[in-house]
């Protein structure tokens, strides 16, 4: 019970240390590690910002975000006003594909076209997340590049085994089916497991990464 407390108390903590985020109507449960955070925030990058801060707390296993968007009255954004600003600012980044079109309904914004690399699939997202009037987002961007699994399995593995947060030891295994990475195994902080995550969507011809990494912590 002392433990549980413990990890909730220091998530609240972090929470309120975090200047990117107005924790006032977020709350906190955890069960052995499995936080769950309840509430609302007044933006987007906020409700993503919880969650990283909470995953920074030592003994965090896993964060289930259930916070909701409830954007301030001056930063509501008709669907018509919002799909054209996200456009405009994929269109003026130039880590995003020219394929690459944003769609927004009542505040959701979803994401549709294609990309050669997750990591330009991730400049999307970047791209729309922090604009005002956002309340959720949805990738639907496809990967373009196709690749055989087992190549896309040893680049996956070459790239980990140079990464200086992934120990030597560590045993996370990469399997490649139909062009899906799964991650399994373990890792230490979420620093660790985010560095595993981000290296297998840099490799060609991933359409997907399934997560089943367990946090030691």
């Amino acid at each position: 019970m002392g433990k549980t407390k413990d990890i909730r108390q220091a998530v609240e903590s972090e929470l309120n240390y975090d200047p990117l985020v107005d924790a006032t109507n977020i709350t906190v449960k955890n069960i052995s590690g499995e936080v769950a955070l309840n509430g609302t925030v007044p933006s987007y990058p906020q409700y993503l910002e919880a969650a990283a801060a909470a995953q920074r707390v030592s003994g965090v296993k896993n964060v289930h975000n259930h916070l909701e968007v409830a954007l301030p009255p001056g930063d509501h954004r008709d669907d018509a006003t919002l799909t054209t600003t996200a456009n405009n600012a994929l269109e003026f980044n130039v880590t995003v594909p020219d394929s690459v079109e944003a769609t927004a309904k009542n505040g959701n914004i979803t994401l549709t076209g294609t990309a050669d690399y997750g990591t330009e699939r991730a400049a999307a997202e970047l791209t729309v997340a922090g604009l005002t009037g956002v309340r959720n987002l949805k990738d639907d961007i496809q990967i373009s590049n196709d690749a055989d699994p087992v190549d896309v399995t040893l680049l996956v593995q070459d790239a980990l085994d140079r990464y200086a947060l992934i120990p030597d030891n560590s045993d996370v295994v990469v399997d490649t089916n139909s062009n899906t990475v799964t991650l399994s195994g373990h890792v230490r902080t979420w620093a660790e497991h985010d560095a595993v995550v981000d290296a297998a969507w840099m490799a060609t011809g991933v359409y997907d990464v399934r997560d089943d990494l367990y946090i030691t912590a």
